[in-house]
């Protein structure tokens, strides 16, 4: 595909969060027509600040963020206002058009096509689960056809046909389409180039090539970067070494020393910004609550929701999850998987009972269940019985998470320093039970085999919903409940 004029750029900007929260320091790039381009980064590094920067939704301190006169924008947002709970399907996405659509309906069913969502139109939003409601999200970016595409994790809720479908309207689109995704597979199919966010030196790289490339340019500048500064380094040691040792004989020898400074600081400003390559958490362990005897969950029933209505299915026979198993439950799309989860984590769900005093750990897919009012500390204090400062302090930083992360309310994290949140919060509530309501969502891809270890060594019970296929074959399943086969 050829490309077209520039469409997005940033000229110098720089931007820092309230508090002082550095993010971008004189970031210069630009995004030409119909190019696709991966926005790449450390967990909160600020990826979703760029997008909030290109529609408005932020002003940078100083510099320019300036997009073609006339381009119109569309973004993906991962959470469903409250003031469209009440609208039905049909009327969230008339509410798109400026002018009557004559041929909306066909519109909406080929754009939830692409989504993967069976919806009809004169459901009410607030009806839809939380993973429908995204895809809903998503579709709603996508039936705009922009100028400008954002898709902020657009694969979190899809499984893998929806996946599919979504990859082959982007590789088809005639349009710019920036993406801030983890799913490496994904973005290897359709991507142009890569943006970098170093969230050491806050500076955006810009690099031309498919993603996997791009993976390979990066750790080779890296290393490069790295032998450069260690010869570097090596030399201005050698020659403060000799400084020292002629600063005390006087005459010419004093001289030279003095010139032996000045290659000093020479060499010291040729040092080169090494770029940190993204951090990957170490191998955990989440200890597992060792006072339960017998079957930590049964289940004898589900409700389902069959052509949108709900019906209740019994088991036969009955389910129970022991200590050291793991129960994948599966379905299509709206079946209700998440629902049940939930249900099951609160105590409200009549067809299952769990195991008096196991302590529940619980993987939301949209961290619902944070106090978003709350620092990350007092979130891992919280889940102490009795907090120790040191043992939560060294808990989140296994979890990428700094002593200033910490002080930071839980809502201001970006959405990848949250799900490591919930896992840091695991370790320090040792529980009985994970219920795990797709645990990949937001997370670096390079965690997900340490975070699957870490699910397959567990000595409790889990149960799980994922589409992330990858990721549950790494996880050894002893039963699987498929909700949409249950007779």
């Amino acid at each position: 595909m050829q490309h077209g004029d520039v469409i997005v750029r940033f000229d110098k900007v720089v931007f820092n969060y309230e508090g002082g929260k550095p993010i971008l320091d004189e970031a210069d790039f630009s995004v030409r027509e119909n190019a696709k381009i991966t926005i790449m980064g450390q967990n909160g590094a600020g990826k979703s600040t760029i997008f909030k920067l290109i529609i408005g939704e932020l002003k940078p301190e100083s510099g320019g963020v300036h997009t073609r006169n006339g381009a119109s924008i569309a973004i993906a947002t991962q959470v469903m206002k409250r003031e469209n709970l009440e609208k039905t399907v049909q009327t969230f996405f008339g509410e798109v058009f400026k002018k009557k659509i004559y041929d909306l309906p066909k519109r909406i069913k080929t754009v939830l096509e692409i989504v993967h969502l069976d919806a009809p139109l004169d459901k009410k939003i607030k009806q839809l689960s939380g993973g429908q409601q995204a895809r809903l999200l998503l579709a709603y970016a996508l039936i705009q056809e922009p100028d400008i595409l954002l898709l902020d994790e657009p694969t979190n809720n899809l499984d893998q046909q929806g996946i599919e479908h979504l990859t082959q309207f982007l590789m088809d689109y005639q349009k710019t389409c920036l993406v801030i995704s983890h799913d490496a597979n994904f973005l290897n199919s359709f991507t142009h180039g890569v943006l970098y966010l170093d969230s050491y030196t806050k500076k955006m790289e810009q690099y031309v090539g498919d993603y996997y490339e791009v993976l390979g340019e990066i750790e080779a500048r890296i290393e490069r970067d790295r032998a450069k500064n260690a010869q570097l380094k090596k030399s201005i040691q050698d020659r403060k070494d000799k400084i020292n040792f002629f600063a005390h004989k006087g005459g010419k020898m004093r001289k030279l020393a003095s010139k032996l400074k000045d290659q000093v600081e020479e060499a010291e400003e040729n040092m080169v910004d090494e770029r940190h390559e993204d951090k990957t958490i170490n191998d955990f362990t989440i200890p597992a609550q060792t006072d339960i005897v017998g079957a930590i969950v049964k289940i004898d029933s589900v409700g389902v929701m069959i052509n949108h209505e709900p019906v209740r299915k019994v088991i036969s026979p009955p389910i129970s999850v022991l200590k050291r198993q793991r129960l994948l439950v599966k379905g299509p799309n709206g079946i209700g998987k998440s629902t049940f989860l939930e249900a099951l984590a609160s105590g409200r769900e009549s067809g299952a009972s769990i195991s008096k005093d196991t302590r529940i750990g619980y993987y939301r897919q949209d961290f619902s269940g944070f106090d978003f009012n709350k620092t990350a500390y007092q979130t891992l204090a919280e889940t102490m019985a009795n907090p120790f400062n040191q043992e939560i302090y060294a808990t989140a930083a296994q979890f990428l998470l700094s002593a200033e992360t910490l002080k930071n309310k839980v809502g201001s994290l970006s959405e990848g320093q949250k799900g490591l949140l919930c896992y840091a919060q695991f370790v320090l509530q040792k529980p009985g039970l994970l219920i795990m309501d797709e645990p990949t969502n937001h997370i670096n891809f390079r965690h997900l085999p340490i975070i699957a270890r870490a699910l397959d060594e567990f000595e409790g019970a889990v149960i799980l919903v994922s589409h992330a296929y990858e990721f549950v074959e790494q996880v050894t399943i002893d039963q699987t409940l498929d909700l949409g086969t249950i007779k």
